[in-house]
């Protein structure tokens, strides 16, 4: 009875995290547009980052907790999740498409920051000095993504003269009381859907005598990657997958810079030997697997979606065996 108990809690916290997830970004957005920051800064750094608030909610609580294993298997497992179920599910559906030329120069920044953390990683254990570092790669990585996005914008200055797409969650009507309400249940409820989950989730780990790294690299890992799944399916559904390759490059990116790097700085997160032998090379192939894909504009087929698919089916496998 306890074992179920701690599953439902664990559900709920995730679904109050992906909630609160979106709440968080609709009033931050809004609130951004309405004090006049362009919204192209609003799409590249308030969006980014509020879309991955459950993740980084997530990690903090657990190295606050004493428990950094829920921490780091949560990235290195959404990574994983996030290129062969996130990508692999939804092609089963229906080809996805490579995206535009932008996404081979996003690309490269992922496979550049997946080396660099496992350099880091390396080391035995992601502290103060590599969480810094991570932070500094992601600082360079958001002034090269504007610079670029500036520079696209002018080029398409000539034809669509002022034109600016809202970013997502953008809604120029919405009232004052509403930006206030979306912001409380956001603050409010990322830190309570954290705690659930990962309190919750290390009981799960205790009741199957397996770690908290293998928690995270599963359980909480999926969990997290559930938005970004179901965007893309509906995004396959509805004839728009183009936007699918970019989102998950894109989330990749943050997860190792952007998450652990501010997770470093709340204490030290031991990497398990384990998780060096065998999770982080996963990872980094899990990336390889995309090169061409992202390089040379080939589209995941139903094929590859099975595939990819079947690997994931593979490696959570080996995990928990």
């Amino acid at each position: 009875m306890m074992l179920w108990s701690s599953v439902g809690l664990a559900a709920v916290g995730l679904v109050i995290l992906v909630l609160a997830g979106d709440a968080l970004v609709r009033g931050a957005v809004n609130l951004g547009l309405r004090i006049g920051i362009p919204a192209l800064i609003v799409s590249l750094t308030i969006v980014a980052f509020g879309t991955s608030a459950p993740e980084l909610l997530v990690s903090v609580n657990a190295v606050l907790a004493g428990k950094p294993g829920l921490a780091i298997g949560n990235v290195v497992g959404s990574n994983i999740a996030n290129v062969l179920l996130v990508l692999g599910l939804p092609a089963m559906i229906a080809a996805v498409s490579s995206g535009g030329s932008e996404t081979r120069r996003s690309y490269l920044m992922m496979l550049a920051a997946t080396v660099l953390f496992i350099g880091l990683s390396m080391t035995g254990a992601i502290g103060l000095v590599e969480g810094l570092v991570l932070l500094a790669a992601l600082a360079l990585m958001l002034a090269d993504q504007f610079r670029a996005a500036r520079s696209h914008r002018r080029d398409l200055a000539a034809a669509a003269a002022d034109a600016e797409e809202e970013p997502e969650g953008a809604d120029p009507s919405m009232r004052g009381w509403r930006i206030a309400l979306y912001l409380a249940l956001g603050l409010v409820g990322l830190p309570l859907g954290a705690d659930l989950l990962v309190d919750n989730a290390s009981e799960i780990a205790g009741a199957f005598g397996v770690s908290d790294e293998v928690i995270g690299l599963t359980l909480v890992a999926v969990g997290t990657s559930l938005p970004e799944l179901a965007t893309t399916v509906m995004a396959v559904l509805r004839g728009h997958s183009a936007v699918a390759l970019g989102n998950v490059i894109g989330s990749n990116l943050f997860n190792l810079l952007g998450i652990l790097g501010v997770a470093a700085l709340f204490g030290t997160i031991p990497v398990d030997s384990g998780m060096m032998h065998f999770d982080l090379w996963v990872m980094l192939a899990a990336a390889l697997i995309l090169a061409p894909f992202a390089l040379f504009h080939r589209n995941i087929s139903r094929l590859w979606g099975v595939a990819l698919t079947g690997l994931y089916a593979l490696y959570v496998c080996m995990v928990l065996s």
